[in-house]
Protein backbone atom coordinates (compact mmCIF):
# COMPACT_ATOMS: atom_id res chain seq x y z
CA UNK A 1 0.00 0.00 0.00
CA UNK A 2 1.31 3.43 -0.95
CA UNK A 3 -0.93 5.42 1.42
CA UNK A 4 -1.23 5.69 5.19
CA UNK A 5 -3.82 5.56 7.94
CA UNK A 6 -5.04 8.89 9.29
CA UNK A 7 -7.46 10.07 11.98
CA UNK A 8 -10.20 12.57 11.30
CA UNK A 9 -13.10 14.09 13.23
CA UNK A 10 -16.58 12.63 12.89
CA UNK A 11 -19.42 14.16 14.89
CA UNK A 12 -17.19 14.94 17.86
CA UNK A 13 -15.44 11.56 17.74
CA UNK A 14 -12.36 10.27 15.93
CA UNK A 15 -12.50 7.92 12.95
CA UNK A 16 -9.72 6.31 10.95
CA UNK A 17 -9.29 6.07 7.21
CA UNK A 18 -6.75 5.17 4.56
CA UNK A 19 -5.34 8.22 2.77
CA UNK A 20 -3.54 8.04 -0.58
CA UNK A 21 -1.98 11.16 -2.14
CA UNK A 22 -0.87 11.56 -5.78
CA UNK A 23 2.79 11.91 -6.68
CA UNK A 24 2.14 15.48 -7.78
CA UNK A 25 1.24 16.27 -4.18
CA UNK A 26 -2.23 17.65 -4.91
CA UNK A 27 -5.50 17.03 -6.70
CA UNK A 28 -9.27 16.88 -6.20
CA UNK A 29 -10.60 14.69 -3.39
CA UNK A 30 -12.35 11.33 -3.62
CA UNK A 31 -13.94 9.40 -0.75
CA UNK A 32 -13.77 5.63 -1.39
CA UNK A 33 -16.50 3.65 0.38
CA UNK A 34 -15.91 0.01 1.30
CA UNK A 35 -17.79 -3.13 0.30
CA UNK A 36 -19.48 -5.13 3.05
CA UNK A 37 -16.11 -6.77 3.81
CA UNK A 38 -14.74 -3.61 5.46
CA UNK A 39 -11.63 -1.53 4.86
CA UNK A 40 -9.76 -4.44 3.28
CA UNK A 41 -6.66 -4.35 1.01
CA UNK A 42 -8.79 -4.18 -2.16
CA UNK A 43 -10.40 -0.89 -1.08
CA UNK A 44 -7.00 0.52 -0.10
CA UNK A 45 -5.74 -0.52 -3.52
CA UNK A 46 -8.62 1.35 -5.19
CA UNK A 47 -7.64 4.45 -3.18
CA UNK A 48 -4.05 4.02 -4.37
CA UNK A 49 -5.30 3.77 -7.95
CA UNK A 50 -7.15 7.05 -7.59
CA UNK A 51 -3.99 8.63 -6.21
CA UNK A 52 -2.05 7.33 -9.23
CA UNK A 53 -4.69 9.02 -11.41
CA UNK A 54 -4.15 12.38 -9.69
CA UNK A 55 -6.73 12.38 -6.88
CA UNK A 56 -6.36 12.63 -3.10
CA UNK A 57 -8.30 9.56 -1.96
CA UNK A 58 -9.59 8.74 1.52
CA UNK A 59 -11.28 5.43 2.41
CA UNK A 60 -12.98 5.77 5.83
CA UNK A 61 -13.16 2.73 8.08
CA UNK A 62 -16.92 2.47 8.61
CA UNK A 63 -16.57 -0.72 10.69
CA UNK A 64 -14.08 0.93 13.04
CA UNK A 65 -11.38 -1.72 12.98
CA UNK A 66 -13.49 -4.74 12.05
CA UNK A 67 -13.34 -6.64 8.76
CA UNK A 68 -14.78 -9.87 7.38
CA UNK A 69 -13.42 -12.77 5.35
CA UNK A 70 -16.58 -14.84 5.00
CA UNK A 71 -19.93 -13.73 3.54
CA UNK A 72 -21.89 -14.56 6.71
CA UNK A 73 -19.55 -12.42 8.79
CA UNK A 74 -19.70 -9.61 6.25
CA UNK A 75 -23.48 -9.69 6.22
CA UNK A 76 -23.53 -9.50 10.03
CA UNK A 77 -21.25 -6.46 10.03
CA UNK A 78 -23.34 -4.78 7.34
CA UNK A 79 -26.58 -5.41 9.22
CA UNK A 80 -25.06 -3.96 12.38
CA UNK A 81 -23.96 -0.80 10.57
CA UNK A 82 -25.84 2.31 11.73
CA UNK A 83 -26.44 4.23 8.50
CA UNK A 84 -26.73 7.56 10.31
CA UNK A 85 -23.36 6.97 12.01
CA UNK A 86 -21.93 5.88 8.66
CA UNK A 87 -23.28 9.07 7.13
CA UNK A 88 -21.50 11.14 9.76
CA UNK A 89 -18.27 9.21 9.20
CA UNK A 90 -18.48 9.74 5.45
CA UNK A 91 -19.32 13.42 5.86
CA UNK A 92 -16.35 13.68 8.23
CA UNK A 93 -14.14 12.16 5.54
CA UNK A 94 -15.38 14.75 3.04
CA UNK A 95 -14.71 17.58 5.50
CA UNK A 96 -11.24 16.20 6.23
CA UNK A 97 -10.35 16.16 2.54
CA UNK A 98 -11.61 19.70 2.02
CA UNK A 99 -9.40 20.83 4.91
CA UNK A 100 -6.23 19.39 3.39
CA UNK A 101 -3.84 21.66 1.49
CA UNK A 102 -3.26 18.79 -0.94
CA UNK A 103 -6.90 18.89 -2.06
CA UNK A 104 -7.15 21.49 -4.80
CA UNK A 105 -9.57 22.56 -6.01
CA UNK A 106 -11.71 22.09 -2.90
CA UNK A 107 -14.03 19.62 -4.55
CA UNK A 108 -14.71 16.07 -3.37
CA UNK A 109 -16.36 13.15 -5.12
CA UNK A 110 -17.48 9.82 -3.71
CA UNK A 111 -17.28 6.29 -5.08
CA UNK A 112 -18.44 3.12 -3.36
CA UNK A 113 -18.87 -0.57 -4.06
CA UNK A 114 -21.62 -3.03 -3.07
CA UNK A 115 -22.76 -1.76 0.34
CA UNK A 116 -20.60 1.26 -0.39
CA UNK A 117 -22.54 1.88 -3.59
CA UNK A 118 -25.72 2.35 -1.59
CA UNK A 119 -23.86 4.50 0.92
CA UNK A 120 -22.50 6.63 -1.93
CA UNK A 121 -26.09 7.37 -2.94
CA UNK A 122 -26.91 8.15 0.70
CA UNK A 123 -23.96 10.54 0.94
CA UNK A 124 -25.08 12.23 -2.28
CA UNK A 125 -28.52 12.77 -0.72
CA UNK A 126 -26.81 14.58 2.17
CA UNK A 127 -25.66 17.24 -0.29
CA UNK A 128 -22.01 17.27 0.77
CA UNK A 129 -20.19 15.93 -2.32
CA UNK A 130 -19.61 17.32 -5.80
CA UNK A 131 -19.97 14.04 -7.72
CA UNK A 132 -21.11 10.51 -6.83
CA UNK A 133 -20.25 7.21 -8.57
CA UNK A 134 -21.98 4.19 -6.99
CA UNK A 135 -21.00 0.69 -8.10
CA UNK A 136 -23.69 -2.03 -7.92
CA UNK A 137 -25.34 -0.71 -4.78
CA UNK A 138 -28.82 0.52 -3.86
CA UNK A 139 -30.58 1.45 -0.61
CA UNK A 140 -33.36 -0.48 1.08
CA UNK A 141 -35.00 2.75 2.19
CA UNK A 142 -34.70 5.62 -0.21
CA UNK A 143 -33.45 8.89 1.26
CA UNK A 144 -34.76 12.37 0.50
CA UNK A 145 -33.34 12.81 -2.98
CA UNK A 146 -34.12 16.52 -2.88
CA UNK A 147 -30.87 16.92 -0.93
CA UNK A 148 -28.74 15.81 -3.90
CA UNK A 149 -26.60 18.68 -5.19
CA UNK A 150 -24.28 16.76 -7.52
CA UNK A 151 -24.37 14.65 -10.68
CA UNK A 152 -24.55 10.88 -10.20
CA UNK A 153 -23.07 8.25 -12.52
CA UNK A 154 -23.60 4.64 -11.49
CA UNK A 155 -22.16 1.32 -12.65
CA UNK A 156 -24.24 -1.83 -12.31
CA UNK A 157 -24.04 -5.50 -13.25
CA UNK A 158 -26.62 -7.07 -15.55
CA UNK A 159 -26.84 -10.29 -13.53
CA UNK A 160 -27.30 -8.80 -10.08
CA UNK A 161 -30.24 -8.55 -7.73
CA UNK A 162 -29.13 -5.05 -6.73
CA UNK A 163 -29.78 -3.89 -10.28
CA UNK A 164 -33.44 -4.91 -9.89
CA UNK A 165 -33.83 -2.01 -7.46
CA UNK A 166 -32.35 0.51 -9.87
CA UNK A 167 -35.59 1.52 -11.67
CA UNK A 168 -37.08 2.81 -8.40
CA UNK A 169 -33.93 4.83 -7.70
CA UNK A 170 -33.97 6.29 -11.21
CA UNK A 171 -37.66 7.14 -10.98
CA UNK A 172 -37.26 8.82 -7.59
CA UNK A 173 -34.25 10.84 -8.71
CA UNK A 174 -36.06 11.94 -11.84
CA UNK A 175 -39.09 12.97 -9.79
CA UNK A 176 -36.80 15.06 -7.61
CA UNK A 177 -35.33 16.70 -10.71
CA UNK A 178 -31.84 15.31 -10.18
CA UNK A 179 -29.21 14.47 -12.80
CA UNK A 180 -28.23 10.80 -12.88
CA UNK A 181 -26.83 8.31 -15.39
CA UNK A 182 -26.62 4.57 -14.77
CA UNK A 183 -24.56 2.17 -16.88
CA UNK A 184 -25.44 -1.53 -16.88
CA UNK A 185 -22.63 -3.84 -18.03
CA UNK A 186 -23.86 -6.82 -20.10
CA UNK A 187 -23.01 -10.29 -18.83
CA UNK A 188 -21.50 -9.08 -15.56
CA UNK A 189 -22.19 -10.19 -12.01
CA UNK A 190 -22.19 -8.34 -8.71
CA UNK A 191 -18.67 -7.15 -7.75
CA UNK A 192 -17.42 -7.34 -11.34
CA UNK A 193 -14.93 -4.57 -10.52
CA UNK A 194 -13.23 -6.50 -7.70
CA UNK A 195 -10.08 -8.03 -9.21
CA UNK A 196 -9.51 -10.01 -6.01
CA UNK A 197 -12.64 -12.08 -6.70
CA UNK A 198 -11.82 -14.01 -9.91
CA UNK A 199 -15.16 -15.82 -9.89
CA UNK A 200 -16.99 -12.57 -10.70
CA UNK A 201 -14.28 -10.17 -11.92
CA UNK A 202 -14.76 -8.94 -15.48
CA UNK A 203 -11.59 -7.19 -16.67
CA UNK A 204 -13.13 -5.55 -19.74
CA UNK A 205 -16.15 -4.12 -17.92
CA UNK A 206 -14.02 -3.14 -14.91
CA UNK A 207 -11.70 -1.11 -17.15
CA UNK A 208 -14.59 0.58 -18.91
CA UNK A 209 -16.25 1.46 -15.60
CA UNK A 210 -12.94 2.76 -14.24
CA UNK A 211 -12.27 4.91 -17.29
CA UNK A 212 -15.80 6.31 -17.14
CA UNK A 213 -15.44 7.09 -13.44
CA UNK A 214 -12.14 8.91 -13.92
CA UNK A 215 -13.62 10.96 -16.77
CA UNK A 216 -16.72 11.71 -14.67
CA UNK A 217 -14.65 12.93 -11.71
CA UNK A 218 -12.24 14.91 -13.87
CA UNK A 219 -15.20 16.70 -15.45
CA UNK A 220 -17.03 17.47 -12.21
CA UNK A 221 -14.18 17.99 -9.74
CA UNK A 222 -12.21 20.59 -11.70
Amino acid sequence: MAGRMVDFSSNGQRTQGYLATPGSGSGPGVVVIQEWWGLVPHIKDVADRFASAGFVALAPDLYHGKAAREPNEAQKLMMELDIQRAGKDMAGAVAYLRSQHAVTPKKVGCVGFCMGGGLTLYLASMGVVDAAAPFYGVLRNQPDWRGVKCPIEGHYAERDGATDGLPKVKEALQAAGKQATFHIYPGTQHAFFNNERPQVYNAESAKLAWDRTLAFFRKNLK
